[in-house]
């Protein structure tokens, strides 16, 4: 890898402007000549201050990216097998470029170019690629994946290495620099997340530091874990149905209310869920209690589901839970999100016509007997990125009902039973934060969640934070900065913006610490960050 002097992390333009090849269809035809796989879909010149998108034709991402600086916004297509190919997106910014190249990831199950996270990262004078990987669809279908197995492939993990690799190759032709890409990042969530994981558990070298949120990593058992909760409770079979209403006016309060006041402070905010010993039967109907403002055995019995380990046959441990305080409605009601069967249905069975409400933890091991796609990114023995350099920043909501932050959770503590043993310091390398209140990626109603990662926006910002454009609010930034000058993160102060709009001004900030550390609250301000601190639990 290259090593540059320190830099100025607000400005992180090239020093001098790189002089690029002619955005047209003809010199990128002359830098792909010698690919017969690959086929130019578009190039098109964008003007300072223009957009680029390709609307409702690219369902999972219909917005343009907007007010972009100067750049070559080029589609290419690649044939990954006889029957399947995949495309992916670039956008090369014309004098702005700042030597560096950053790949971006999708959701769900869908495929889809995310240009609006590429606009974004092209702010920073990224080199900027996200991979449709093999199909165009929304984040909760995975009909397209019924016996389409090479599909299935390129959406597990083949069509983002080969995007990245081509991406490569056409970004050090194209700008001719006699450095070439000084350093590669990757940043994703959710699907982008466990693409950035698989990515690097495959191929070390592809990244020198990776973001990767809420990652959706352990495919099949995040899907039937999904379809457990909501089978458990149908309004239709089941006697400890738990109405949404009541997880949002009588759970969540209660939990909140037992939960909040750990940090030292009392503000509706559950700082660190999994440290918290929540008294359920608190919930509990007694003979006098208004019976529509607690909750029965049975459901109790159900609740208990929610924020517990799946546990199943022989004591096997199936999949986390969900942390304290999340509201799962989400899932909830008679009709269930595909996100929880689809994946069974379509990619397991090949049976549209399969019956999910038949569903038992044997087809949970009959898919983990075919592994489709091959997504799941499950190798902790991260070694390798260890010994190579690559930083990963991973970090998940501690309100994220989607994808329950237990998840990140173990993941964390399995990368650590893994290495220490093998003598590899982990925190040299690896650091996790959980963002107590945010939901899936990005948002809260009263927590500062924004740290400018991928999948986050604010109205009225094109990138970072505004005001704060630092590697200590920003985790790009503060990637860069641990990459290219060695200085981990001790925290990420996260921000909560009026309204979530930049030009409203900030409403409160607080540290983000690093996995199993927690804040606490110091005294003064408490929307301040500098009232915080992190600490240790030992």
């Amino acid at each position: 890898m290259h090593r540059l002097s320190a830099l100025p992390f607000v400005v992180l333009a090239a020093s001098a402007p790189v002089l690029a090849a002619e955005c047209t269809t003809e010199a990128f035809a002359t830098i792909l000549q010698d690919n017969s796989n690959a086929t130019i879909n578009f190039v098109k010149a964008i003007p300072q201050n223009g957009s680029f998108g390709q609307g409702a034709v690219d369902i999972p991402f219909p917005t343009n990216a907007t007010k972009l600086p100067a750049l070559c916004a080029v589609g290419i297509n690649v044939r990954s097998s006889e029957n399947s190919s995949y495309n992916f997106g670039l956008f090369l910014p014309d004098k702005t470029w700042n030597g560096r190249f950053l790949t971006t990831g999708n959701g769900g199950f869908g495929g889809g170019i995310n240009w609006p996270d590429m606009g974004m990262f092209s702010q920073y004078g990224f080199a900027s690629m996200s991979t449709d990987t093999g199909h165009n669809s929304s984040a909760i279908d995975g009909s397209w994946g019924l016996n389409a197995p090479e599909t299935l492939i390129d959406w597990g993990y083949r069509a983002m290495h080969g995007s990245v690799v081509l991406s490569k190759e056409i970004i050090t032709a194209y700008y001719a620099s006699p450095d070439g890409i000084k350093y590669s990042y990757y940043a994703g969530c959710s699907t982008g997340g466990r693409q950035g994981l698989k990515e690097a558990q495959l191929h070390p070298d592809s990244f020198d530091g990776i973001s990767v949120g809420a990652p959706a990593w352990w495919t099949v058992h995040l899907a039937a874990n999904t379809l457990r909760l909501g089978l458990s409770n149908r309004p239709d079979t089941d006697p400890g149905h738990i109405d949404p209403s009541i997880f949002s006016e009588i759970v969540v309060p209660e939990i909140t209310k037992q939960c909040d006041p750990q940090d030292g402070l009392v503000d509706g905010i559950i700082n660190e869920p999994y440290s918290c010993n929540f008294n359920y039967e608190a919930l509990l109907c007694t003979p006098s209690s208004n019976q529509t403002t607690c909750l029965t055995p049975a459901q109790l019995d159900t609740l208990y589901k929610f924020y517990n380990p799946w546990i199943d046959a022989n004591q096997t441990y199936v999949f986390p839970s969900m942390a304290l305080g999340t509201d799962p409605t989400f899932s909830l009601g008679a009709d269930l999100t595909p996100l929880a069967f689809d994946l069974f249905k379509y990619w397991t069975y090949n049976n549209s016509d399969w019956d999910y409400t038949k569903f038992t933890y044997s087809d949970v091991q009959f898919a983990d007997t075919i592994n489709p796609s091959g997504a799941t990114a499950d190798n902790f023995d991260l070694s390798p990125s260890s010994e190579r350099g690559t930083k990963i920043l991973m970090y998940h909501g501690a309100a994220d009902a989607l994808i329950p932050t237990g998840s990140s959770v173990y993941f964390h503590d399995q990368v650590v039973r893994t290495l220490v043993p093998k003598g590899v310091k982990v925190e040299d390398f690896y650091r996790f934060f959980l963002i107590p209140g945010m939901n899936h990626c990005s948002a809260s109603d009263n927590a500062p969640w924004y740290i400018a990662s991928a999948s986050q926006s604010l109205d009225g910002a094109t990138h970072s934070v505004p005001g704060y454009e630092d590697a200590d609010h920003d985790i790009i930034l503060s990637m860069m900065k641990w990459v290219e000058e060695g200085k981990a993160p001790d925290q990420l102060i996260a921000t909560k913006f009026v309204n979530d709009t930049a030009t409203l001004g900030v409403e409160r900030q607080r540290p983000l610490c690093p996995y199993p550390k927690q804040s606490k609250y110091l005294g003064g301000d408490p929307d301040r960050s500098s009232s915080w601190a992190c600490r240790s639990l030992y």
